[in-house]
């Protein structure tokens, strides 16, 4: 086992254990926590994908915006005295069940899959074959050269920008 095999086994494992814990503790601002623990193992997944544009993007976008966005939320409602703050659902062994026959229904799949099965490659191996992904990406944000997204991108953040302002503006106390 190399030490990809042995980093990717103990993301999964630690993400896996961090998503039970999303949805099963009692108190909402652990559960944002233990989301931020998911988030951040995915990256890490991604990272031995050799994503590294993609990881950066989970870290910045979901660790940082997502979870904060939730955590003042949780703030704003001013949820106060209260022990259990998530309360138990009563239909989870139905959500069990289906949970179950999702997970074998893609066992199923990828076992039986003639892609899966016949395309097996290393990751170091298609590492070697693409090119850098945030190079080629800042090149098609900012090239001089050729036709490039610098406009949607800015309209993209000027839209964000409108967003925070009436964010701001709704939750005001007057």
């Amino acid at each position: 086992m190399d030490l990809a095999t042995l980093l990717f086994w103990i993301f999964a494992v630690i993400l896996v254990g961090a998503a039970l814990l999303v949805v099963g503790l009692r108190n909402i601002v652990h559960s944002a926590l233990a989301l931020v623990m998911v988030f951040a193992m995915a990256a890490g997944i991604y990272v031995l994908l050799s994503a590294s544009f993609i990881a950066i993007v989970q870290i910045l976008i979901y660790v940082g915006a997502v979870t904060i966005l939730i955590l003042f939320a949780l703030m704003l409602t001013r949820i106060t005295g209260q022990r259990q703050t998530n309360p138990a659902n009563k239909l989870w062994p139905v959500a069990a069940i289906i949970c179950i026959g999702v997970g074998a229904t893609i066992i199923y799949a990828v076992s039986s899959s003639q892609m899966a099965v016949k395309n097996v490659v290393s990751t170091s191996e298609v590492a070697k074959q693409l090119p850098d992904n945030v190079v080629r990406i800042g090149q098609l944000l900012y090239s001089p050269i050729h036709y490039s997204y610098v406009l949607p991108f800015e309209i993209a953040s000027l839209v964000l920008l409108v967003a925070i302002v009436g964010a701001i503006v709704i939750g005001r106390e007057d």
